[in-house]
Parts: structure tokens; C-alpha cells; sequence
């Protein structure tokens, strides 16, 4: 059987907002129960303030995932600041017999010669950058969801010859820039240290809209995202093509076992990409893009054999 055609494995990414710590838990222990999914990321990416709340449960949830036969990778922060956030991505890249999921620089060094993987925030634009991060312990990479589909396929041929996986974003709002700066702290008329969690009022990360009122870029934290909702699963038999080894999903605050399934159905070849993106719809009411696939700019929505709309 040609290793093009097999199947890429679906994982759910780390949540990237700022959830209720009871809410962030169940949502874990459903995936675990019920997601179709092979792989799941658990960890703060944005903000090292919010991992106290969560990481009293790591332990439970990882353990939940694993017993339902799914395996568990960590993230580290997207931006390291200051000492706390130093000390957060230490911390968790000196874990024993964890796989980690580097999303900043910063924490290539204490990951060095170890078993590892390479977050889309870690800018993994050619050949060359992941050629040197393999050498250095890289198992697989997800790549930034701006990456076009001519510079996924060439960096598929490169992961091929390296054998290390390459996963692809195909779901949620896509991270576009992080500050140092607090935009929801700001935005209440907060600073960043006396933010009071803010952040935690907009599940899906707060809207910012233009003068006009139009709708057109999200915030969550320190963290700059696409206002609609990237979805590539008219793509994905694409994908599977040119040799992506997995599909990510970042949750939202919807029905993410919805979604795992529909897009399961659709890798499987049990169900066409139309009726899943009218499905996808339904359950997350967000406005679909997937321009950068296309290289036309990120908001865009591409048909199959039209032109940007």
C-alpha cells in the first residue's frame, strides 16, 4: 500500500484560551471518552498566569487520555517574557517520560538531543529549519497555518527523507501574532499584571471589529487570531496526498466531538467534504476560511475549482 494514501491520525490541540479550570477538565475527560481522535495536546500556550488553574488537573486528564488508548503531548508557551515564563517552560520540558511540544525558542535548549515536537508557533518555514531541528530531536512538526500548499508539499518530501511526521491545522481560529502586551487587559482599561483574568469572560476569544463595525481579527490574551475559523476539510483528502501524517483541531467552545467526527468521517472517505463544512456550520456558527492554503489572503473561503470569494 502506498504510505501516501494511509490515513493521516486526527489530534486535538491544546486550548488556547481561558477557560474555567472545571470546564478546561471535562472537556478532556469527553475527548478522551468520545473524540475519534489519536493524539491530544494539553498544556498553556499563551500565558503562563493561566497554567495554575489547570495544571492541578494535568495529571488526571493525561491519564484519562491514556487509558482511552490516545496519546498525550504537552505544550509550552507560545512567548517567553519573563522569569515566570522561563520557569513554566523549564519546568515542563524537564518532565520525565513526556513527549513535549516546543512552541518557542527558548525551550529548544533544555529540549536539545531529547525526543520532542515542533509547534506551529516555532515558524518552520523551509527545508532547511526543519532539516535542523530533526537532527536536534524534532519527531514531527506542525506547521504555521499561513504555510501554503505548494510549501506544505515540499516540506512533506523533506519530513519523508528526515522520517518525521508533519501535521497540518485544519480547524479553529488561526494564531496570527503574540505581544508582549495584554490586549484584553488593555481593552477593560487593565494593565497586564493587574488583568484579573479578563480574558476568561470570551470563551472564543474576543472579537475586534473594524470603524465600520465589521468583524475582523480576534484577541485572546497576548495573542493576536484570525476572526474567522480556519476549516480545510475540503482539503484534506489533498493532504493526505502529499504525505500530512496528521490533521489538528483547535477547540472551541463547541461541540468538538462533532467535529472530530465529521472530520474522522471525511479521512475515512465516508462522507464528502459539502455536507461536512453545511455540518460544521451548524455546530460552530463561525465564518470558514481557507485562504492561505490557496495563497490568497487568510480570510478568503475557496470552493473546490472557484475562485476566492
Amino acid at each position: 500500500m502506498d504510505k501516501k494514501l494511509a490515513n493521516p491520525e486526527l489530534t486535538m490541540g491544546p486550548i488556547l484560551f481561558h477557560w474555567p479550570e472545571e470546564k478546561w477538565r471535562d472537556f478532556y475527560f469527553r475527548i478522551a471518552d468520545e473524540a475519534p481522535v489519536d493524539t491530544v495536546f494539553i498544556g498553556e500556550t499563551v500565558c503562563a498566569k493561566r497554567a495554575a488553574f489547570t495544571e492541578p488537573y494535568y495529571d488526571d486528564v493525561a491519564q484519562r487520555l491514556i487509558r482511552s488508548g490516545k496519546k498525550v503531548i504537552f505544550s509550552t508557551l507560545g512567548e517567553v517574557t519573563v522569569k515566570v515564563d522561563r520557569c513554566c517552560v523549564e519546568s515542563l520540558c524537564s518532565m520525565e517520560n513526556v513527549l513535549v511540544e516546543a512552541n518557542d525558542t527558548s525551550s529548544l535548549w533544555v529540549l536539545s538531543g531529547k525526543p520532542h515536537t515542533a509547534g506551529p508557533l516555532l515558524n518552520v518555514y523551509n527545508e532547511e529549519t526543519l532539516t535542523h531541528l530533526s537532527k536536534n530531536g524534532a519527531l514531527r512538526f506542525c506547521l504555521p497555518p499561513e504555510l501554503p500548499r505548494d510549501s506544505i508539499s515540499q516540506l512533506c518530501e523533506v519530513a519523508r527523507k528526515r522520517k518525521v511526521l508533519i501535521e497540518v491545522q485544519v480547524y479553529g481560529r488561526i494564531p496570527l501574532a503574540l505581544s508582549a502586551r495584554c490586549y484584553h487587559a488593555r481593552a477593560h482599561g487593565r494593565t497586564k499584571d493587574s488583568c484579573q483574568f479578563v480574558c476568561g469572560n470570551d470563551l472564543d476569544g474576543m472579537e475586534l471589529k473594524t470603524l465600520s463595525g465589521k468583524p475582523f481579527l480576534c484577541i485572546n490574551g497576548i495573542e493576536t487570531m484570525s476572526y474567522s475559523c480556519l476549516n480545510l476539510v475540503q482539503e484534506v483528502q489533498d493532504l493526505k496526498k502529499m504525505g500530512v501524517g496528521a490533521l489538528r483541531l483547535s477547540p472551541h467552545n463547541h461541540d468538538m466531538v462533532g467535529v472530530s467526527r465529521l472530520f474522522s468521517n471525511v479521512i475515512a472517505g465516508n462522507m464528502g467534504a459539502a455536507e461536512a463544512i453545511l455540518k460544521l456550520s451548524e455546530i460552530s456558527g463561525f465564518s470558514f476560511s481557507n485562504g492561505f492554503y490557496h495563497k490568497k489572503e487568510g480570510f478568503r473561503w475557496v470552493t473546490s475549482g472557484k475562485k476566492a470569494a
